[in-house]
């Protein structure tokens, strides 16, 4: 299932899972993956990406990803932003925000501008905030980052 732009005018039945609002962020499309879906590969995106069922492999999209509460994903992600409500295992790498709702799990690494875990959320792993130059580009991939010298 897909919602395009156009279809988000509000008329018809609220997506309780975001994805008319997603599709108005992101300009676009929600390619939706469905709760009885069980998918195994690498998923690339153009634009916003829902999963309802399971994901096993990489995941990659332009827009925003959100995991909803029945999803069981074991991948790396790399989105712009990443909302967890479900079980998530790996690592996410977020141009902006990564969210972990009440409920949701995250077993693994978050790099991201800004992370935000809601009361009754779970988080294993380790977070490292990028980017707050905002200028958009990394400054130097090799070698340690100022990160402790810019906390002070």
């Amino acid at each position: 299932m897909i919602w395009k732009h156009a279809d988000a005018d509000g008329t018809g039945s609220n997506d309780e899972m975001g994805g008319r609002k997603m599709a108005e962020q992101s300009g676009g499309e929600v390619t939706i993956v469905g709760q009885a879906a069980k998918l195994e590969g690498n998923i690339v995106s153009a634009g916003a990406l829902r999963i309802d069922g399971q994901v096993k492999g990489q995941i990659s999209a332009e827009g925003d990803v959100m995991l909803s509460p029945q999803s069981s994903v074991e991948a790396d992600i790399s989105a712009a932003n990443i909302s967890v409500a479900g079980r998530f295992k790996g690592d996410v790498s977020a141009k902006g925000k990564v969210e972990i709702a009440r409920g949701g799990r995250v077993d693994g690494n978050i790099t991201a501008k800004a992370l935000v875990i809601q009361e009754g959320a779970i988080f294993n792993g380790q977070s490292r905030m990028d980017g707050g130059g905002g200028a958009g580009q990394p400054q130097a991939q090799a070698g340690a980052k100022p990160a402790e010298a810019a906390k002070g």
